[in-house]
């Protein structure tokens, strides 16, 4: 029969009946409490299948966490009790051991929490707590004891390093900045859009000579300068204002010449009289002894380059975009930073109350510019390297 000879009796019959079995359809259609899937979590989740190999093999352990067993378990010591949770009527919670190896999982790897979710059997909100819990556990467990405020020994120790690796004297540090690319963080304008044409979230690093953070500023705009940053930051003031215990001046390697302590920098900061940058390229490219000066700093300075590339090698999360807010972007790059130090150490330094770290948070522009005696001092050690004592072979480019 065609539609056409229907009456309008009939059209409306049929239409009843129709909306009459979609009802149907979806009261039957129920939603499960948990999927199939994650039922087998135990069964046929990865961390239940794969991490007991794991432990047999220390080199597999290893490219798997990105650390030994020890360090495994040391960390796992110290979080245990800040992630552990009770279980409950209506669900078993995530051991700590298992939320420990999924954090350390995506922070390896960079994968979404999609990917490992599916991996490891698992809600995606759940890995998605599971990592935020870790990440929480460590900044607040570890912090203090990877990130100590360097005493006078620890500075003696770096300048002599400094002087002995990488031939710079009265060194102190290295500092520079990391570009952090995230995900256009909503209704936030141009403020994390960087010169590179990305979004991004700054990490600025002060780096020893052996590749480990002394200290980080973590969460500038990506829109703004390295100078920048570190005027409107407490590491800046810190560094300023000498409330890391910097030593006063010492005279340089076998010589009467007293030099000030300094931090190594490249173009885009500030010269200062502890804050060393080069010599514009204008000024040096006709004067020898000022391209040896540029020569010697760079050789110096790019360690904290070095360290920035070990931290992207061993957490591949660096290598990807992330797609999380920019606070939780920045609770991800300070526990980064904190395993860096935790993994390069082997054991973290003993915490006691005079190691109490510096908070390093944005602050206000502190403003001032570089001081005559701060163009002294560069060329003072410009002057060094032209003696017998501080000369090192190089030959200058044409």
């Amino acid at each position: 029969m065609a539609i056409s000879k229907l009456t309008v009796e009939q059209l409306a019959m049929i239409a009843i009946i129709l909306d009459e079995e979609e009802e149907e359809c979806q009261k039957s259609t129920r939603r499960y409490w948990i999927h199939n899937s994650i039922k087998r979590r135990k069964t046929e989740g990865e961390y239940w299948t794969l991490f007991r190999h794991l432990v047999d093999d220390e080199e597999k352990f290893f490219q798997y966490f990105r650390m030994c067993t020890y360090q495994f378990n040391n960390l796992l010591k110290k979080i245990e009790n800040d992630i552990d949770r009770k279980n409950t009527t209506f669900r078993e919670c995530l051991p700590p051991k298992e939320k420990l190896a999924v954090c350390l999982r995506y922070l390896a790897t960079g994968d979404s929490f999609t990917t490992i979710a599916f991996s490891y059997r698992m809600g995606i909100s759940t890995v998605r707590r599971a990592v935020s819990e870790v990440c929480d556990a460590v900044i607040k467990n570890v912090l203090r004891e990877s990130f100590p405020t360097p005493g006078i020994e620890q500075w003696e120790k770096n300048i002599e390093e400094f002087w002995n690796k990488w031939n710079f004297p009265n060194c102190l540090a290295s500092i520079y900045r990391k570009h952090v690319i995230i995900l256009a963080p909503p209704n936030s304008g141009s403020l994390y859009f960087n010169y590179k044409k990305t979004f991004s979230i700054v990490l600025m690093a002060m780096v020893d000579p052996n590749y480990n953070f002394i200290a980080v500023n973590v969460g500038a705009f990506g829109k703004d300068s390295d100078g920048g940053i570190l005027s409107k930051s407490k590491l800046g003031k810190a560094i300023f204002e000498n409330k890391f215990n910097i030593p006063s001046k010492r005279c340089l390697p076998g010589t009467n010449m007293s030099a000030p302590c300094v931090i190594l920098g490249d173009e885009a900061f500030p010269l200062k009289n502890n804050l060393l940058r080069p010599y514009s390229s204008q000024q040096s490219i006709n004067d020898s002894k000022k391209r040896h000066f540029n020569y010697r700093l760079c050789r110096a300075r790019r360690v904290v380059e070095n360290a920035f590339g070990i931290l992207s090698q061993k957490f591949r999360v660096y290598n990807r975009r992330m797609y999380l807010k920019p606070e939780y972007a920045e609770k991800i790059v300070l526990t980064t930073c904190i395993l860096h130090n935790f993994i390069r150490r082997g054991e973290t330094v003993p915490y006691t109350e005079t190691n109490t770290p510096v908070q390093f948070n944005n602050l206000r522009h502190q403003g001032g510019n570089a001081v005559s005696t701060a163009f002294e001092v560069r060329n003072l050690f410009a002057d060094f390297f032209q003696t017998s004592q501080g000369q090192l072979d190089w030959t200058p480019c044409n």
